[in-house]
């Protein structure tokens, strides 16, 4: 029996930083069991150099990674989600598009890298952002597919996203 492929969306506003990384980051860790995306309610329409330049100093492939509106996953023809992730305040208190499907929805904030200024901004503040999401993926694939089918799926996610705070 083949495991079924979880399609995960990551969501911010500009869709520039945070959702990118953790689009990567979950690409390659998902290692085929997760499809990760990422879109945002006011994309930017290109992704953050810094964001590039952070996933590429960690080995990852930035071909193909761009800045897109949440609305090309709302239409029926879209890939269906088996989850939603916000990782920016903004985008947690938007009212989102009807998601096909009804997948979970959960809050994983993450400070903006790109809103950073003086000895906390740049790299360090790229890394930063990198790491928690790393870690916060890294804690749902620890879970495994049957999360989407727990009783308590939403409060196991929901708890993820306070690593770090």
């Amino acid at each position: 029996m083949s495991l079924q492929t979880r399609n995960v969306l990551f969501l911010c506003t500009a869709n520039s930083a945070r959702s990118i990384l953790a689009e990567a980051i979950l690409n390659r860790l998902g290692e085929g069991r997760f499809k990760a995306f990422s879109a945002g309610s006011h994309p930017r329409g290109q992704v953050n150099p810094d964001a590039l330049e952070c996933l590429k100093r960690r080995g990852h492939e930035v071909a193909g990674l761009n800045s897109k509106s949440w609305e090309v996953f709302s239409s029926p023809d879209a890939p269906q989600m088996d989850l939603i992730v916000t990782v920016c305040d903004a985008a947690a208190g938007e009212a989102c598009p009807f998601w096909p499907g009804h997948p979970l929805t959960v809050h994983w904030g993450i400070p903006d890298p790109a809103g950073a200024d003086g000895a906390e901004g740049g790299e360090a503040a790229f890394n930063l952002a990198y790491d928690r999401l790393e870690r916060r993926i890294a804690a749902l694939l620890a879970l495994g597919g049957n999360v989407f089918t727990a009783d308590d799926a939403r409060t196991q996610l929901s708890i993820i996203g306070r690593i770090d705070d």
